[in-house]
C-alpha cells in the first residue's frame, strides 16, 4: 500500500504516529513562514503544514503544488494550534518530512467544493471530477448503502439474487424500447428490459418462490427530473402469496431502510384507494405531508348564472391556511400559475375569509356572502383563510388543483425534505382507454391481475367488445395493484399477477390482441403456465427515487455516478454517436435515406 492511513480517520489520539498520506491537493496557503496544504481523498481532509524555518527546501517545493495534484507525502501527527471544529480531522495536522507528486494536474475547469462555481452542463462534461466533490461522493456512498441494507434485509427473508437477460424480445405495450441490431440474425433486433416482468414469472413457475434483483432497466422515453434512459429497480417477486402479504413484506423493507439509512422511524403505512386519490388530491401519488384536501362544491355554486360554475362538470376547491393576507399581486401569480400550460386551467376563483369573518370573492356579483359562507362552511375555512377554487372538465380540474395545492403547498413551507409521509395507494383501474388509439391499455401491464370479485366485470367487457360495443365508458375492473408513495412521489409499484392460462389469454383479447399476436409476443410466458404456475405478486422500487428521497434532492441524476442530461445525452463520453459505415455494413443496416 502506498498509505498507511486516510485523509479522513487520524484524530488527537493518534499525535507522534508516523503516517504516509496519498490523495489531491484540495487547496494551498501560503503564509510566508508556514505553507498548509489541505490533502483529499474519498474519507475526509487532512492538513498538511510546511515550515519554512525547519524545512526551507519542502516548503519551496510544496509551494509550486497546484490544485488536485497527487501526493504521497510522509510525516508527524501533531496537535493542531487552530483547530477546525467542521473537520472531523480538524483537531491535527501532518508535519510533512517527505513529499512526492505522484502525479501533475491541469487546472480545474471549476472548483471541487461542495459549493462549486460550475454549473451543470459543464459538471456532466466532467463528471469525473464533480465526483471528487464531497457532497456528491456522499450521494454515491448513500446510494451504496441502500443497496447494501436492500439485500441484507432481503436476504435474511430467504430471497434469492437472479440475474435475467438484458438483451430480450421487443413487446408493444408499454414505453419505447431501446433496440439493438443483431449482427448474426440480420434484419432482428433485441430489446432492452424495460423490466425483468415476464423473467421474474417465468422464476415463480420454476420455483423460485422468493426473488429480488437491483437491475438497470431500460426506456427510451422524454426525461425530466426523475427520469433517465437508464434506471435501476429492486425488483421482487413472491410465489404462493396474496397483496395483503407482499404489502406486509415491502412496506418492512422500506421501514428497515429509513431506520438503518437515515435513522427515523416510520410508522405503519397508511392505504388509500386510487378512486380516494383521485378525489381528494387529484393524484394517484398524492404528497401527504400536508393537508389541504379537495372540497367539491358543485352543490353550492350551481344555478347562480355564473357560467364558469354552472357549464362547470366539477367545481372543487382547496382551503390554504393563514393566506388571506395575499395581496393582488400574488394572486394574479397563482391565476398565472394555473393557465399555464402545463398546469391547463382557465381561471381562478378565491375568496378570502377576513378575520372578522366576513367573506369577500373574485365573484361577489354573482354569489352573497351567505352563499359564500356555504362554501366556508364546507371546506372548514376560518378567519384568515384562503380558498381557492377551479372548475371544468372533472379529470382535467382536478389534475390543475393538483398543481396549485403542491405549489401553496411550497409556498407555505409544507413540503419539508427531512419530513416522510408515506401510504399505499391500491385498487387502481385496471384498463385504460387512450382515445388517441381507440383501444383500453392495462394500466399496469398485461400480467396483472383484477380483483377477484370484478373478474365478472372483464367477462361483461369482453361480450361487449364481441358485439362491438365496448367503449370509454365502460367501467374498469379494479387492478389487484398497489404503489408506494413516499412524498408525493411515486417510489414502488406492482401487483398479483395473473397465473391461469384462460384468465390471462382473456386480458390479451381484452387489450386487442388476436390469439396470433398474444402467442407471438408472449408465447413463452402462456406455455409456460400450461406447465403449473403459482400464484404470484411482486413489486418494483425506483431505486434511483428512493435514494433521492433519502437524499433530500429534487433530482435523480445526483444519485448515479454517470447520469445522462435532460436530452438523454452523455456529455463526457458524447454518447450517442454515429458509428462507422462498416458497423452498419455489418450489422445489414441500410445507410440510405
Amino acid at each position: 500500500m502506498l498509505r498507511s492511513n486516510t485523509c479522513g480517520e487520524l484524530r488527537l489520539s493518534d499525535a507522534g504516529k508516523e503516517v504516509i498520506l496519498c490523495g489531491w491537493i484540495q487547496k494551498s496557503r501560503d503564509l510566508g513562514g508556514m505553507t498548509f496544504i489541505d490533502l483529499r481523498d474519498r474519507y475526509g481532509l487532512t492538513q498538511l503544514a510546511f515550515n519554512m524555518d525547519t524545512n526551507a527546501d519542502l516548503c519551496s517545493t510544496a509551494r509550486k503544488l497546484g490544485r488536485e495534484f497527487v501526493l504521497q507525502v510522509s510525516g508527524l501527527v501533531k496537535e493542531r494550534e487552530n483547530k477546525n471544529a467542521n473537520l472531523s480531522t480538524g483537531d491535527i495536522e501532518i508535519e510533512v518530512t517527505k513529499i512526492q507528486v505522484l502525479n501533475e494536474a491541469s487546472t480545474p475547469p471549476f472548483t471541487i467544493e461542495e459549493n462549486t462555481d460550475g454549473g451543470d452542463e459543464l459538471r456532466m462534461k466532467y463528471r469525473y471530477l464533480d465526483l471528487r466533490r464531497s457532497n456528491v461522493r456522499a450521494n454515491l456512498q448513500l446510494r451504496h448503502q441502500v443497496a447494501r441494507y436492500t439485500r441484507t434485509f432481503l436476504d435474511n427473508q430467504d430471497f434469492i439474487e437472479v440475474e435475467t437477460p438484458v438483451l430480450i424480445k421487443s413487446t408493444p405495450e408499454g414505453a419505447r424500447d431501446f433496440v439493438v441490431p443483431s449482427r448474426m440474425n440480420q434484419g432482428e433486433f433485441y430489446a432492452l428490459p424495460q423490466s425483468p416482468q415476464t423473467f421474474k414469472q417465468l422464476l415463480m413457475v420454476s420455483g423460485f418462490d422468493r426473488y429480488y434483483q437491483i437491475v438497470k432497466c431500460f426506456r427510451d422515453e422524454d426525461l425530466r427530473a426523475d427520469r433517465q434512459p437508464e434506471f435501476t429497480q429492486i425488483d421482487c417477486e413472491m410465489s404462493f402469496v396474496e397483496q395483503e402479504d407482499v404489502l406486509k413484506m415491502f412496506e418492512a423493507l422500506v421501514k428497515y431502510l429509513f431506520k438503518e439509512v437515515k435513522g427515523i422511524d416510520i410508522d405503519s403505512l397508511p392505504r388509500m384507494t386510487y378512486a380516494d386519490a383521485m378525489k381528494f388530491y387529484g393524484s394517484d401519488k398524492p404528497d401527504t405531508r400536508f393537508d389541504m384536501r379537495f372540497v367539491e362544491l358543485n352543490d353550492l355554486t350551481k344555478g347562480k348564472n355564473f357560467k364558469v360554475f354552472d357549464d362547470a362538470e366539477l367545481v372543487v376547491g382547496i382551503c390554504a391556511k393563514g393566506c388571506a393576507e395575499y395581496t393582488r399581486k400574488q394572486l394574479d401569480e397563482l391565476t398565472d400559475f394555473v393557465k399555464r400550460p402545463q398546469v391547463g386551467a382557465s381561471g381562478l376563483v378565491y375568496a378570502r375569509v377576513n378575520a372578522d369573518g366576513t367573506i369577500k370573492s373574485s365573484v361577489d356579483k354573482f354569489f352573497d356572502e351567505a352563499a359564500l359562507k356555504t362554501w366556508a362552511e364546507a371546506m372548514k375555512a376560518e378567519p384568515g383563510d384562503l380558498i381557492l377554487i377551479l372548475a371544468g372538465k372533472a379529470d382535467k380540474t382536478r389534475k390543475a388543483l393538483n398543481e396549485l395545492r403542491l405549489e401553496m403547498g411550497t409556498r407555505l413551507g409544507l413540503r419539508d425534505k427531512n419530513k416522510f409521509s408515506c401510504l399505499w395507494v391500491i385498487d387502481f383501474p385496471l384498463l385504460e382507454f387512450i382515445e388517441e388509439e381507440g383501444r383500453f391499455f392495462a394500466m399496469h401491464h398485461p400480467f396483472t391481475s383484477p380483483k377477484p370479485e370484478d373478474i365478472a366485470i372483464v367477462d361483461e367487457m369482453l361480450q361487449l367488445q364481441a358485439e362491438n360495443k365496448l367503449s370509454e365508458d365502460c367501467i374498469s375492473p379494479r387492478a389487484n395493484a398497489y404503489d408506494m408513495v413516499i412524498n408525493g412521489v411515486e417510489v414502488g409499484g406492482g401487483s398479483v399477477r395473473i397465473f391461469n392460462k384462460d384468465l390471462q389469454k382473456k386480458m390479451f383479447t381484452l387489450l386487442g390482441f388476436s390469439d396470433e399476436e398474444a402467442q407471438k409476443q408472449f408465447g413463452f410466458l402462456m406455455n409456460a403456465f400450461e406447465f403449473g404456475a403459482p400464484p404470484h405478486a411482486g413489486i418494483a422500487f425506483g431505486f434511483d427515487r428512493l435514494c433521492s428521497l433519502f437524499g433530500g434532492a429534487d433530482s435523480i441524476r445526483d444519485f448515479i455516478a454517470f447520469p445522462k442530461n435532460n436530452s438523454g445525452r452523455d456529455v463526457m463520453i458524447d454518447a450517442p454517436s454515429e458509428i462507422a459505415l462498416k458497423q452498419l455494413d455489418e450489422l445489414g443496416i441500410s445507410t440510405k435515406k
